[in-house]
């Protein structure tokens, strides 16, 4: 009965203290969907603010296990794999959920939500396996191939602003519209430009202090 134990804190052994940190951009990422939903169920606009809230909080948190994995000299494949897990909740599952309760329900909107976290979790992935060529031998990467999956939190920011106007369900930004059999909000197409941003092969952003090597910033 022990050794189910011992390998449990076998595992927790092997966390690094940047580690806990990314642990807790997945956390706000997780409250952030839950708040969304609870929004949902309510409509007490304050969970809104809430989730939305915790988009700059996973930021945070995104900044700090860089840095202090850089001031640790704590780089891990395992660290790299939490850091993208993480990004995807946080950047991209939490602020297609919050677009969602935002009153983005129609049959072209909930594409586009789904076409952006799917741009997200390509954007890490890719990220992941051409990190090493992008470094160049240098060990450092110097430039993002599309936006990072952070910048999501503008999109964040945006739905926090509308809610803070009362322009959420139907009094959404930019109204709806038919569209074939489906209704399509046109804030939504903010989510297809980020997502396209994100696994543009052509833009090149340098990339200003570094976090962790594999990081997927």
């Amino acid at each position: 009965m022990q050794r189910p134990a011992r390998r449990h804190f076998t595992m927790l052994r092997e966390f690094h203290v940047a580690d806990f940190f990314t642990l807790g951009n997945a956390a706000c990422g997780v409250g952030a969907v839950l708040l969304a939903m609870l929004y949902m169920g309510s409509g007490d606009v304050t969970h809104f603010y809430l989730a939305a809230a915790l988009a700059p909080a996973a930021f945070a948190f995104d900044v700090l296990d860089g840095r202090i994995a850089r001031a640790r000299h704590e780089h891990s494949a395992l660290g790299r794999e939490l850091d993208s897990l993480s990004d995807v909740i946080s950047f991209g599952v939490a602020p297609a959920a919050l677009g969602f309760a935002a009153g983005l329900q129609g049959g072209w909107d909930v594409a586009a939500l789904v076409y952006f976290v799917c741009c997200g979790v390509s954007r890490l992935a890719r990220f992941n396996v051409t990190a090493e060529s992008l470094a160049g031998g240098s060990g450092k990467v110097k430039y993002f191939e599309g936006t990072p999956i952070p910048t999501s939190v503008v999109l964040t920011g945006l739905l926090a602003l509308a809610a803070s106007q009362g322009a959420l369900g139907p009094s959404l930004w930019g109204g709806s519209f038919a569209l074939g059999p489906w209704q399509l909000h046109p804030l939504a197409l903010l989510y297809v430009l980020s997502g396209s941003l994100m696994i543009s092969k052509t833009l090149r952003i340098p990339k200003l202090g570094s976090p962790r090597f594999q990081c997927n910033k």
